[in-house]
Protein backbone atom coordinates (compact mmCIF):
# COMPACT_ATOMS: atom_id res chain seq x y z
CA UNK A 1 0.00 0.00 0.00
CA UNK A 2 1.21 3.34 -0.76
CA UNK A 3 2.49 6.32 1.84
CA UNK A 4 -0.59 8.36 1.71
CA UNK A 5 2.08 10.89 2.86
CA UNK A 6 3.69 10.81 -0.32
CA UNK A 7 3.11 13.31 -3.01
CA UNK A 8 1.50 12.61 -6.17
CA UNK A 9 3.89 11.77 -8.58
CA UNK A 10 3.39 14.79 -11.08
CA UNK A 11 3.26 17.27 -8.02
CA UNK A 12 7.02 15.88 -6.86
CA UNK A 13 8.13 16.16 -10.15
CA UNK A 14 7.15 19.96 -10.55
CA UNK A 15 8.53 20.41 -6.93
CA UNK A 16 11.92 18.95 -8.27
CA UNK A 17 11.17 16.11 -5.34
CA UNK A 18 11.01 13.06 -7.92
CA UNK A 19 13.56 10.22 -7.25
CA UNK A 20 15.75 10.57 -10.08
CA UNK A 21 16.21 7.15 -12.09
CA UNK A 22 18.75 4.90 -10.51
CA UNK A 23 19.72 2.60 -13.15
CA UNK A 24 21.66 3.28 -16.18
CA UNK A 25 24.34 6.05 -16.63
CA UNK A 26 24.72 8.59 -14.48
CA UNK A 27 22.60 11.48 -15.21
CA UNK A 28 23.92 14.48 -17.04
CA UNK A 29 20.19 16.37 -17.37
CA UNK A 30 17.60 17.68 -14.92
CA UNK A 31 13.98 18.60 -15.10
CA UNK A 32 14.87 22.02 -14.86
CA UNK A 33 17.70 22.06 -17.82
CA UNK A 34 15.13 20.26 -19.69
CA UNK A 35 12.21 22.73 -19.10
CA UNK A 36 14.65 25.72 -20.20
CA UNK A 37 15.03 24.08 -23.29
CA UNK A 38 11.53 23.59 -23.73
CA UNK A 39 10.67 27.11 -23.35
CA UNK A 40 13.52 28.10 -25.90
CA UNK A 41 11.86 26.18 -28.25
CA UNK A 42 8.34 27.83 -27.96
CA UNK A 43 9.84 30.91 -26.92
CA UNK A 44 11.65 30.27 -31.07
CA UNK A 45 9.33 28.46 -33.12
CA UNK A 46 5.85 28.04 -31.00
CA UNK A 47 4.33 25.87 -28.69
CA UNK A 48 3.63 23.58 -31.77
CA UNK A 49 7.68 22.90 -32.13
CA UNK A 50 7.64 21.85 -28.57
CA UNK A 51 8.20 17.91 -28.75
CA UNK A 52 10.52 15.57 -26.70
CA UNK A 53 12.78 14.62 -29.80
CA UNK A 54 13.09 18.78 -30.60
CA UNK A 55 14.04 19.42 -27.10
CA UNK A 56 16.57 16.44 -26.58
CA UNK A 57 18.16 17.43 -30.03
CA UNK A 58 18.65 20.95 -28.59
CA UNK A 59 20.01 19.61 -25.83
CA UNK A 60 22.72 17.17 -27.43
CA UNK A 61 20.84 14.28 -25.75
CA UNK A 62 18.81 11.16 -26.87
CA UNK A 63 15.16 11.67 -26.50
CA UNK A 64 15.31 8.28 -24.23
CA UNK A 65 17.86 10.60 -21.94
CA UNK A 66 14.77 13.10 -21.51
CA UNK A 67 12.11 10.32 -20.73
CA UNK A 68 14.47 9.02 -17.41
CA UNK A 69 13.46 12.95 -15.73
CA UNK A 70 10.31 14.28 -17.52
CA UNK A 71 7.77 10.85 -18.60
CA UNK A 72 5.67 12.65 -21.28
CA UNK A 73 4.98 15.27 -23.36
CA UNK A 74 1.91 16.29 -20.70
CA UNK A 75 4.94 16.49 -18.18
CA UNK A 76 6.82 18.73 -20.03
CA UNK A 77 3.98 21.24 -20.86
CA UNK A 78 3.09 20.80 -17.05
CA UNK A 79 6.48 22.35 -16.05
CA UNK A 80 6.69 24.85 -18.86
CA UNK A 81 3.35 26.02 -17.40
CA UNK A 82 4.79 26.73 -14.03
CA UNK A 83 8.34 27.95 -15.13
CA UNK A 84 7.36 30.65 -17.50
CA UNK A 85 6.08 33.47 -15.09
CA UNK A 86 9.40 34.33 -12.74
CA UNK A 87 8.40 35.34 -9.46
CA UNK A 88 5.79 37.42 -8.21
CA UNK A 89 6.49 41.15 -7.97
CA UNK A 90 7.34 41.92 -4.12
CA UNK A 91 4.38 44.35 -3.35
CA UNK A 92 5.23 47.40 -1.20
CA UNK A 93 4.35 47.04 2.31
CA UNK A 94 2.46 50.00 2.47
CA UNK A 95 0.24 49.51 -0.90
CA UNK A 96 -3.69 49.20 -0.18
CA UNK A 97 -5.00 45.98 -1.42
CA UNK A 98 -6.41 47.97 -4.69
CA UNK A 99 -2.95 49.06 -6.07
CA UNK A 100 -1.12 45.60 -4.37
CA UNK A 101 -3.65 43.91 -6.90
CA UNK A 102 -3.07 46.50 -9.62
CA UNK A 103 0.17 45.65 -9.92
CA UNK A 104 -0.06 42.21 -9.58
CA UNK A 105 -2.04 42.23 -12.91
CA UNK A 106 0.28 44.07 -14.51
CA UNK A 107 3.32 42.12 -13.95
CA UNK A 108 1.51 39.14 -14.59
CA UNK A 109 -0.44 40.16 -17.75
CA UNK A 110 3.65 41.17 -18.41
CA UNK A 111 5.24 37.77 -17.57
CA UNK A 112 2.78 35.96 -20.13
CA UNK A 113 3.44 38.71 -22.78
CA UNK A 114 6.69 37.27 -22.73
CA UNK A 115 5.96 34.17 -23.73
CA UNK A 116 2.85 34.11 -26.07
CA UNK A 117 2.65 30.34 -26.19
CA UNK A 118 1.55 30.50 -22.71
CA UNK A 119 -2.10 31.31 -23.59
CA UNK A 120 -2.27 28.04 -25.58
CA UNK A 121 -1.21 25.99 -22.88
CA UNK A 122 -4.22 23.83 -21.25
CA UNK A 123 -5.51 24.21 -17.98
CA UNK A 124 -6.20 20.81 -16.23
CA UNK A 125 -5.75 21.30 -12.69
CA UNK A 126 -6.02 24.23 -10.16
CA UNK A 127 -2.55 25.57 -9.13
CA UNK A 128 0.09 23.31 -7.58
CA UNK A 129 3.47 24.41 -9.22
CA UNK A 130 6.06 26.16 -6.59
CA UNK A 131 5.79 29.19 -9.29
CA UNK A 132 2.04 28.90 -9.78
CA UNK A 133 1.43 28.93 -6.19
CA UNK A 134 3.75 31.68 -5.28
CA UNK A 135 1.89 33.68 -7.32
CA UNK A 136 -1.59 32.39 -5.38
CA UNK A 137 0.09 33.32 -2.65
CA UNK A 138 0.62 36.97 -3.57
CA UNK A 139 -2.47 38.03 -4.54
CA UNK A 140 -4.38 36.81 -1.65
CA UNK A 141 -1.19 38.52 0.13
CA UNK A 142 -2.50 42.33 -1.08
CA UNK A 143 -6.08 41.51 0.20
CA UNK A 144 -4.50 41.35 3.82
CA UNK A 145 -6.03 43.60 5.76
CA UNK A 146 -8.94 44.15 3.43
CA UNK A 147 -11.53 42.81 5.74
CA UNK A 148 -12.59 39.86 3.82
CA UNK A 149 -12.52 36.77 5.06
CA UNK A 150 -10.19 33.49 3.67
CA UNK A 151 -12.76 32.30 1.36
CA UNK A 152 -13.72 35.70 0.00
CA UNK A 153 -10.04 36.52 -0.40
CA UNK A 154 -9.85 33.04 -2.67
CA UNK A 155 -13.08 34.06 -4.50
CA UNK A 156 -11.71 37.85 -5.20
CA UNK A 157 -8.77 36.04 -6.58
CA UNK A 158 -10.10 33.66 -9.13
CA UNK A 159 -12.06 36.35 -10.61
CA UNK A 160 -9.00 38.13 -11.16
CA UNK A 161 -7.86 35.09 -12.95
CA UNK A 162 -10.28 34.95 -14.97
CA UNK A 163 -10.11 38.62 -15.67
CA UNK A 164 -6.57 38.37 -16.08
CA UNK A 165 -6.42 35.54 -17.65
CA UNK A 166 -8.99 36.10 -20.16
CA UNK A 167 -7.30 39.31 -21.02
CA UNK A 168 -3.71 37.28 -21.69
CA UNK A 169 -5.56 35.05 -24.30
CA UNK A 170 -7.24 37.45 -26.20
CA UNK A 171 -4.61 39.51 -26.89
CA UNK A 172 -2.52 36.33 -27.74
CA UNK A 173 -4.62 35.59 -30.48
CA UNK A 174 -5.42 39.46 -31.68
CA UNK A 175 -2.18 40.13 -31.87
CA UNK A 176 -0.96 36.91 -33.87
CA UNK A 177 -4.03 37.53 -36.03
CA UNK A 178 -3.02 41.09 -36.74
CA UNK A 179 0.76 40.34 -37.62
CA UNK A 180 -1.11 37.70 -40.20
CA UNK A 181 -3.91 40.01 -41.22
CA UNK A 182 -3.53 43.75 -40.46
CA UNK A 183 -6.49 44.72 -42.82
CA UNK A 184 -8.73 42.89 -41.15
CA UNK A 185 -8.54 45.35 -38.45
CA UNK A 186 -8.51 48.46 -41.02
CA UNK A 187 -10.98 51.21 -41.88
CA UNK A 188 -12.79 48.42 -43.72
CA UNK A 189 -13.92 46.71 -40.76
CA UNK A 190 -15.93 50.00 -39.96
CA UNK A 191 -17.22 50.21 -43.79
CA UNK A 192 -18.39 46.66 -43.55
CA UNK A 193 -20.50 46.85 -40.31
CA UNK A 194 -22.09 50.05 -41.60
CA UNK A 195 -23.20 48.36 -44.26
CA UNK A 196 -24.28 45.26 -42.34
CA UNK A 197 -25.30 46.02 -39.34
CA UNK A 198 -29.12 46.84 -39.23
CA UNK A 199 -30.78 49.53 -36.61
CA UNK A 200 -33.92 47.78 -36.12
CA UNK A 201 -32.71 44.00 -36.18
CA UNK A 202 -29.43 45.38 -33.99
CA UNK A 203 -29.76 48.58 -32.60
CA UNK A 204 -27.28 48.95 -29.58
CA UNK A 205 -24.39 48.24 -31.92
CA UNK A 206 -26.04 50.40 -34.70
CA UNK A 207 -25.68 53.07 -32.47
CA UNK A 208 -22.05 52.39 -31.92
CA UNK A 209 -21.23 52.11 -35.56
CA UNK A 210 -23.07 55.79 -36.22
CA UNK A 211 -21.04 57.31 -33.64
CA UNK A 212 -17.56 56.23 -35.36
CA UNK A 213 -16.50 53.94 -32.94
CA UNK A 214 -15.22 51.73 -35.29
CA UNK A 215 -14.09 54.59 -38.23
CA UNK A 216 -10.11 54.03 -37.41
CA UNK A 217 -6.75 53.46 -39.04
CA UNK A 218 -6.21 50.39 -36.79
CA UNK A 219 -8.30 48.66 -34.11
CA UNK A 220 -5.25 47.24 -32.90
CA UNK A 221 -2.40 49.04 -30.88
CA UNK A 222 -0.69 47.74 -27.94
CA UNK A 223 -0.74 50.61 -26.28
CA UNK A 224 -4.31 51.05 -26.61
CA UNK A 225 -4.66 47.87 -25.90
CA UNK A 226 -2.57 48.00 -22.59
CA UNK A 227 -5.50 50.81 -21.90
CA UNK A 228 -8.53 49.10 -22.58
CA UNK A 229 -7.03 46.04 -19.81
CA UNK A 230 -6.18 48.37 -16.94
CA UNK A 231 -10.16 50.59 -18.02
CA UNK A 232 -11.65 47.11 -17.74
CA UNK A 233 -9.57 45.90 -14.96
CA UNK A 234 -10.23 48.95 -12.54
CA UNK A 235 -13.83 48.46 -13.22
CA UNK A 236 -13.09 44.78 -11.87
CA UNK A 237 -11.34 46.49 -8.49
CA UNK A 238 -14.53 49.31 -8.24
CA UNK A 239 -16.26 46.27 -7.90
CA UNK A 240 -14.80 44.45 -5.15
CA UNK A 241 -14.06 47.83 -3.60
CA UNK A 242 -17.92 48.07 -3.41
CA UNK A 243 -18.22 44.36 -1.89
CA UNK A 244 -15.61 45.92 0.62
CA UNK A 245 -17.59 48.48 1.72
CA UNK A 246 -20.80 46.28 2.08
CA UNK A 247 -18.66 43.66 4.39
CA UNK A 248 -17.84 46.82 6.65
CA UNK A 249 -21.14 48.25 7.23
CA UNK A 250 -22.09 44.15 8.17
Amino acid sequence: MADETELPDDVALLWGMRDAPRRGPKATLTADDITRAAIAVADADGLGAVSMARVASELGNSTMALYRHVRSKDELLALMADAAFESPPELPADADWRSGLMLWARHNLAAARRHPWFAQLPIGAPPIGPTSLAWFDSALGALSGSGLSEPEKVGVVMAMLTYVHGEIRLRTSLSAAYAANPEAFGPRYGELLKRLVDPRRLPALSAVVEAGVFDQDTLYEEEEAKEEFEFGFSLFLDGVEQFIAARSRE
